[in-house]
């Protein structure tokens, strides 16, 4: 399955935003793209790098391009993976969501960030709580924002939900980000999108990552998209996916040592040598 990860300059211009993910989209199908990840918050604009109140968000324009881009992908045949804020009933306040528009053109489920930022969860945004699969052209997809590649448990979530590739979603402000994003990919055994806004792109690229952790392509400078085919037979993923993955969810669940315990003095005694 052919993939793609974005890197557009977002704005607070929702139209704007609508017509860039639009163009992109039909850029990636030309190419044989069967799936398109944007970065958090670009439809709707994201809050504290550009949207200082909710109130300035013209949110019947966010459904109207939502549903063009479904509209679109549907014609297209691409499954989209889009970052925005998802409006909830007043006063409560938004999510910061990924939406996931099938290759029907249908929204068919949503993820909401759970681990928000202090200033995210204290001014702009309401937690989600469930983690979120779906399955599209063989493979299965987790979706996680941001913030959250600073919490391990989140990742060893979604690798024993059964995930081939996770897609991140942020708008990052140091460089460690990158790399935490690809330790994650070679710790778990599974591939991993990020994408990332253009304005990010003096700290890093779009990229994704192998299951064994290998940057297999990042986004150019002045380019919009960088494409890769997830295929489980690469030879250069043997190990990472057929022996590497399976040992560790064995070694994770740990009853290949309680099985080879021994009681052994010298082994209790921890002041000899």
């Amino acid at each position: 399955m052919r993939i793609a990860v974005t890197q557009p300059a977002g704005s607070t211009d929702v139209r704007h935003n609508g017509r860039l993910a639009r163009q992109i989209l039909r850029e990636a199908a030309a190419d044989g793209v069967r799936l398109v990840q944007f970065p958090e918050g670009f439809l709707s604009g994201y809050a504290k790098e550009q949207i200082a109140d909710w109130a300035d968000v013209d949110w019947p324009a966010v459904r109207d391009e939502l549903d063009a881009i479904a509209t679109l992908a549907g014609e297209l045949g691409v499954w989209v993976v889009m970052g925005s804020a998802h409006p909830l009933t007043p006063p409560h306040r938004p999510h910061n969501s990924l939406y996931v528009i099938s290759d029907e053109g249908r929204i068919v489920t949503r993820y909401d960030k759970r681990l928000c930022s202090h200033t995210e969860i204290t001014r702009f945004y309401s937690p989600g709580f469930e983690p979120v699969v779906f399955d599209a052209g063989g493979f299965r997809f987790g979706l996680a924002i941001c913030i959250e590649v600073n919490f391990p448990a989140l990742f060893a979530e979604y690798e024993e939900l059964g995930v081939d590739c996770l897609l991140l979603s942020a708008w990052p402000i140091d460089e460690i980000f990158f790399r935490k994003a690809q330790a994650h990919a070679a710790i778990h055994n599974y591939w991993l999108g990020l994408s990332v806004p253009r304005q990010s792109d003096g700290l890093m690229p779009s990229a994704v990552f192998g299951p064994d952790g290998s940057e297999l392509a990042t986004v150019a400078p002045g380019d919009d998209l960088a494409t890769v085919t997830l295929d489980r037979g690469a030879p250069e993923f043997h190990v990472a996916l057929e022996l590497a993955r399976p040992w560790r969810a064995e070694a994770a669940r740990g009853e290949i040592y309680r099985s080879r315990r021994v009681v052994d003095s010298r082994s209790s005694d921890r002041t000899s040598a």
